[in-house]
């Protein structure tokens, strides 16, 4: 590996310059990994070689964008920017084309080029790997590189994954509603560095395990000695690492185990009538994970002059944290303002939003309702393999968001 020549050439993209490292580099996005996952891994000794990269680079906290889902955040960290920018607001959205609604699973609706494309056109082997294919296609757009899913590594092909016979180079590939599927996003980045296949790698998980379980549980504890080993794997092939996280996860039940919902769609309509349609920007095909029920939802009016009295009646409605019409949500949480609706709410820490209890089948969940997608799952771990420079160890005292990670693995080491 060392006798490699990586491509150090320097390149802007989104208003930022990259001066990738004279090494493999790879960024990790563990799917809701809030940073009592790694804390309590850490202190039941399941996770030492991520314990030895905090040691000798960096760790710390971030702020993720608002909503905490995976689009929004995924979108963000490709290319350095919120989701004002990017155009990506929540899994699930109003066309305001076609008024349809929609999922945010294609590239048509990311509205700016990605740092992995900008990498793949300077010379780096560029190669995304995630667990969920619904994030495939999304964020390699205009990539040239490898990119496939572990949901779908049999049916790679050359023309369209840039890679074929996935199973043979790496394995067969597990069941999406598990912790495996994730694991084998880390195995095929281990195996696409040590090949000198790829050099330049962003690797995102998905969230099953952490949906499922508080992060003290056992199989929390197994799954995250699972990602510990192939970190170890990547720092004994000398990669430079990033790693940080899309959200947090919280429990959302009440005392009896059951979901904590608020109906919002069914209590807006009985309290102001019809003419308000709700829209759960958490919703997507993976509904096992959390029954589309989030702490984030966006509210559209026929009657715009009802606007404020609902907002109102909204804030003192008890579970709910905050209100926001569309244009102060466009500039406080960054949200693109087309792709949002009158109104934007966020629930408190153990409470999800919904639409109407026919809307959600909440027989598909398993287990305790764990979910994401308000203001307390918004801040969320960061990892460097390397030490910070004066300019960026100031940068990660500020106020530092996981979209600026490939900004601190190529530009912040020492």
């Amino acid at each position: 590996m060392s006798l490699y020549n990586y491509s150090t050439k320097t390149f802007t993209i989104n208003g930022r310059t990259y001066s990738p490292p004279n090494a493999p580099t790879a960024v990790i996005c563990i799917d809701g990994c809030a940073d009592e996952y790694l804390s309590t891994s850490m202190a039941h000794g399941c996770m030492p070689n991520c314990l030895r990269l905090s040691a000798e680079g960096y760790r710390g906290m971030v702020r993720g964008a608002l909503p905490s889902f995976t689009n929004v955040n995924n979108c963000a960290v490709v290319t350095g920017l919120p989701p004002s920018e990017t155009g990506i607001g929540g899994n699930f959205i109003i066309d305001h084309e076609t008024g349809e609604e929609v999922m945010t699973n294609s590239s048509k609706y990311l509205r700016k080029p990605t740092i992995l494309a900008e990498a793949s056109k300077s010379g780096r082997k560029v190669a995304m790997v995630t667990a969920k294919d619904k994030l495939r296609e999304l964020l390699t757009k205009d990539m040239h590189g490898i990119a496939f899913s572990s949901e779908k590594a049999a049916e790679a092909t050359l023309e369209v994954n840039g890679i074929e016979n996935v199973e043979k180079l790496i394995g067969a590939a597990p069941p999406i509603y598990s912790g495996e599927a994730s694991l084998y996003v880390l195995r095929a980045g281990v195996d696409l560095i040590r090949r000198g296949i790829s050099d330049f790698c962003y690797l995102t998980l998905t969230d099953f395990m952490q949906h499922k379980y508080a992060p003290s549980a056992p199989e929390s504890l197994e799954f995250y000695s699972g990602i510990d080993r192939y970190i170890g794997l990547l720092m004994d092939l000398g990669v430079v690492i990033g790693i940080t996280a899309d959200h947090g996860m919280n429990a959302k039940c009440l005392a009896d185990g059951s979901p904590n919902v608020i109906f919002l769609e069914s209590e807006l309509r009985k309290e102001f009538g019809d003419g308000i349609q709700v829209i759960c920007p958490i919703t997507d095909p993976y509904v096992v994970h959390h029954g589309a029920l989030g702490s984030a939802v966006t509210v559209y009016l026929q009657d715009i002059l009802l606007r404020d009295s609902i907002a109102d009646w909204l804030i003192r409605h008890d579970g709910i944290t905050e209100v926001y019409n569309r244009e102060i949500a466009a500039i406080k949480l960054q949200l693109p303002s087309d792709r949002i609706g009158d109104l934007f709410v966020l629930s408190g820490r153990d409470v999800v939003l919904g639409r109407s209890p026919e809307y959600h089948d909440l027989t598909m969940l398993e287990d305790t309702l764990r979910s994401h997608g308000g203001r307390y799952e918004e801040m969320v771990p960061m990892l460097l393999s390397r030490k910070l420079n004066c300019n960026y160890s100031a940068k990660a005292s500020a106020d530092p968001r996981n979209f600026d990670i490939f900004d601190f693995v190529c530009n912040g080491g020492n």
